[in-house]
């Protein structure tokens, strides 16, 4: 008995609710049915991606680079394989769902040619590679009623809820400032991050390796020579590719931040950085958004630091440290301090003697908890079974807020940004940065 026959006896009994086909999955299948899902850029993050879902059907993969795959299709032996995306859209019509991980500046054209084709959509952070994008794949969202989730793995944690609830709790009390960091730079000497980089363009054309598509891996940005500097991994660093360390990490780190403390768009972002050109991000940051007041809640200062450490707090016992070595947050409550790691992970109220204190008088667990984490919350939720956690349009707004900071980086000067015009409006100059113009041929 195959899918559509099965649907089609349950019609002919008594009494069946009628559910969108969006619900029910491919040809009508049942929510409990498995999905069909396709990888796009399936060379690192990507295929640990896939891995995670292979209880579902991994049925075809992508990548414009085979040999970066071979890993992903070894795993996977019987999902086809492209290294044209826009091909394996049009061939491959049993897909019900699409894994994004491909580099930051091809996101939003895959994402949105994904989703008015019907499909499901998981996409890796930062979701887009500009402003415009995200505002783009939020409404496109909407407008096809696809299931979607950004790759913020930690929102599906256990640590986000629990700073959550102690803030809506008033266990830290009135919030005004916020630090968060990330201690990795690109910047190769002694460099914590894995990619390797060089500081400018590199002037050297070397040949590409043959079966490389690098056209379709260069996608909207403007055009360029191969290099082993860009592919694979390096991409991050630069402006045209990747959304750097802000992109890389400042997304999970700022969302328990954003999500917590309800934060809308920011007023202001100011910025300061070291050895900024126009090819590569800089190796150090210090960035301050501002926001406004919510209700009851006040304004609150966020500063992110990147490539750095957030200055200790004299809170902290001498000898310990805060959050993750990568990377962490600070929330400073009039009552409480409160650190955790880039993910939100293990949050404490410090210093530990006040985390004893007030132990007794923390707020239960209310929210709750992601069954099974990010990747099967989205998979149910493909299904029909559950809601996405991390879908599209909070996903749009968090990367909002990241790429100002860095358009901030750029202006080396305070922008004040209204989220109404999608505008700088102090510095008219910024907003080429706002909605950077496509290579001829590529288009939302």
């Amino acid at each position: 008995m195959n899918r559509r026959m099965f649907v089609k006896g349950m019609a002919a009994g008594a009494a069946v609710s009628v559910v969108p086909a969006r619900v029910l999955g491919r040809d009508g299948a049942p929510p409990s049915a498995k999905l069909n899902i396709a990888g796009i850029g399936v060379g690192h993050q990507g295929f640990g991606d896939l891995k995670k879902l292979a209880d579902e059907n991994i049925v075809s993969l992508c990548d414009v680079d085979p040999g970066f795959a071979a890993k992903a299709r070894k795993e996977f032996p019987k999902a086809s394989f492209h290294t044209d995306w826009r091909v394996m859209l049009e061939k491959e019509k049993g897909i019900d769902a699409v894994l994004i991980a491909t580099p930051d500046h091809t996101h939003a054209v895959i994402a949105a040619a994904a989703m008015r084709a019907g499909k499901h959509v998981f996409c890796e952070k930062p979701l887009t590679h500009d402003i415009r994008e995200a505002r783009a794949l939020a409404r496109i969202a909407r407008e096809t009623g696809v299931v979607t989730q950004m790759g913020i793995q930690g929102h599906s944690g256990d640590g986000i809820r629990r700073l959550r609830e102690w803030i809506e709790g008033g266990t830290l009390g009135e919030i005004r400032e916020v630090d968060a960091w990330c201690s990795l730079t690109y910047y190769p000497p002694g460099r914590a991050y894995w990619s390797p980089v060089v500081l400018r363009r590199p002037t050297e054309t070397p040949e590409p390796p043959a079966d490389l598509n690098w056209d379709v891996w260069i996608g909207p940005a403007p055009m360029r020579p191969y290099h082993k500097a860009y592919h694979p991994g390096a991409w991050r660093a630069w402006w045209d590719f990747g959304n750097g360390m802000m992109g890389d990490r400042g997304v999970h780190t700022l969302d328990s931040a954003v999500w917590g403390l309800g934060l809308g768009k920011p007023e202001s972002v100011e910025a300061t950085c070291t050895d900024l050109n126009d090819d590569t991000h800089p190796i150090a940051a210090v960035v301050t958004f501002r926001f406004a007041a919510r209700g009851a809640m006040p304004p609150v200062k966020l500063t992110w630091y990147e490539g750095l450490r957030a200055p200790l707090p004299p809170e902290l016992e001498d000898g310990r440290t805060m959050g993750h070595p990568e990377g962490g947050l600070l929330f400073k409550g009039s009552k409480a301090f409160a650190a955790a790691g880039v993910y939100a992970e293990s949050p404490r109220i410090i210093p530990e003697a006040r985390m004893q204190e007030l132990a007794p008088s923390l707020p239960p667990k209310s929210l709750p908890a992601v069954e099974g984490g990010h990747y099967a919350n989205w998979a149910r939720a493909c299904k029909g079974q559950d809601k996405a956690v991390a879908d599209f349009e909070y996903s749009a707004h968090l990367t909002e807020i990241c790429q100002l900071g860095n358009i901030a980086k750029r202006m080396q000067k305070r922008i004040v940004w209204d989220a109404e015009k999608m505008a700088v409006t102090n510095l008219p100059e910024a907003n080429r940065f706002v909605a950077p113009e496509y290579r001829a041929g590529w288009s939302l």
